[in-house]
């Protein structure tokens, strides 16, 4: 009876493998990424947007990030941006200059630019992605602009200092509202 056990088990592994549906998981297809605007159950709505400088208006989309999920996930992830596309994080209350941004788990040097009640820019800092794994290693480093601000609008490292963007510019989002949430 005991020489019989081994075929038993090796006939029900056999027959399960047979049954099951689908490639083996080492075969399956890799989920494809989640689209830029819906990653990790976060979803941003996007807007078209402005900077307006004293000699250029230059019309860029935004994604927006106006709950604490939507602000606290932000760029994070993501591989690149399309050109002149960025990320406004909208506050209902102005913001104290020491509350700053961190990098962790954002892949791309991105530009920030800190917005105050009036859409005037009121500081522009350069933010280095965090390359650790630990996010306490990532707090270390904040991007804190010194002043109070109402939104802040991140870009591509380089975007405002290409187009000669900088603090008394202003940014134009018609119709995006804000929340304290």
């Amino acid at each position: 009876m005991q020489a019989r056990q081994p075929f038993v088990l090796v006939a029900c592994a056999l027959l399960a493998l047979t049954a099951c549906d689908g490639a083996p998981e080492s075969e399956a297809e890799p989920a494809p990424p989640a689209p830029a605007g819906e990653l990790e159950g976060v979803s941003f709505d996007t807007a078209a947007a402005r900077v307006v400088t004293a000699t250029d208006t230059l019309p860029i989309t935004v994604e927006l990030a106006a709950t604490e999920a939507q602000r606290s996930f932000g760029l994070m992830d993501r591989a690149s941006l399309p050109p002149d596309h960025g990320m406004l994080f909208t506050y209902g209350d102005e913001q104290p200059g020491s509350a700053g941004f961190w990098m962790y788990r954002t892949l791309i040097p991105l530009d920030i630019a800190f917005v105050d009640v009036d859409g005037r820019i009121v500081a522009v800092l350069q933010m280095d992605p965090c390359r650790s794994a630990d996010p306490a290693q990532c707090r270390v480093t904040t991007y804190a602009p010194g002043v109070p601000y109402r939104s802040a609008l991140e870009m591509a490292r380089g975007w405002f200092a290409a187009r000669g963007v900088g603090v008394g510019d202003r940014v134009v989002t018609a119709g995006v509202s804000e929340t304290g949430s």
